[in-house]
């Protein structure tokens, strides 16, 4: 596979992409369409794009956006490696996403790149062999849809859970944590917000790649975003 490396998609997405934000494994775009029609013409025409470019059909959601009539069309693009099940950004990936960049402009959408948002569950453990293919089973059917260090539904029905490597150790102790993708530029609001209404940040020292915060309880939460990656 034509990898992408991250520090090369952020420069994409500087030089012409940017309507696009790189989250955990994607890359990701929102739109704004007048009308639910508007909407739908223009997901028929990045999936026929895509056929085109013989991608796979991107992930698009079409839904509502809020107060006002407001559609919304969510589009995440990936291409997933036949013999180890790994989700990358290619080539392919990117020159699909400049062409929904211009298709997006020709059908009146408005990019709103800083709403993209990625949900994973962590899970802290000593051995991810031991309990990853439960939770595959679990959350997808099918105890074999364990990927490196993750477990992906094939479909996308549920969140990606990925296990952080950890010391044997006693419980209790929290061991679950979200991991929200953020586009950077919105992250330090979102921090805010969250603090603002009860939180502390617990460790900032990884920003802007995570900051770890926490609930008035103590449950910890990363706030995640692709600068400072490999």
């Amino acid at each position: 596979m034509d990898i992408v490396t991250t520090p090369e998609i952020l420069a994409a997405i500087r030089e012409g992409l940017s309507d696009w934000r790189k989250l955990a494994q994607p890359l990701a775009a929102r739109y704004r369409a007048a009308d639910a029609a508007d909407g739908a013409a223009f997901v028929a025409a990045v999936v026929r794009a895509a056929a085109a470019a013989e991608h796979d059909v991107p992930e698009i959601r079409l839904g509502r956006g809020g107060i006002g009539g407001t559609v919304m069309v969510d589009v995440t693009l990936f291409s997933v490696d036949e013999d180890t099940g790994g989700r990358w950004i290619t080539a392919k990936d990117l020159e699909l996403a400049h062409v929904i960049t211009g298709l997006a402009r020709e059908h009146g959408l408005l990019a709103v790149p800083g709403e993209v948002t990625q949900l994973e569950l962590a899970l802290d453990t000593a051995d991810d062999s031991a309990v990853a293919p439960f939770w595959s089973a679990l959350l997808t059917g099918d105890a074999g849809h364990t990927v490196f260090d993750s477990v992906f539904d094939p479909t996308n029905r549920v969140p990606s859970v990925w296990f952080q490597q950890t010391d044997a150790h006693e419980t209790p102790r929290q061991r679950w944590h979200i991991d929200l993708w953020l586009a950077p530029e919105v992250a330090d609001e979102r921090i805010a917000a969250a603090v603002a209404a009860g939180g502390t940040v617990v460790d900032p020292s990884q920003a802007p790649s995570f900051t770890v915060l926490a609930d008035p309880d103590g449950n910890r939460v990363c706030v995640c975003t692709a600068l400072d990656r490999d």
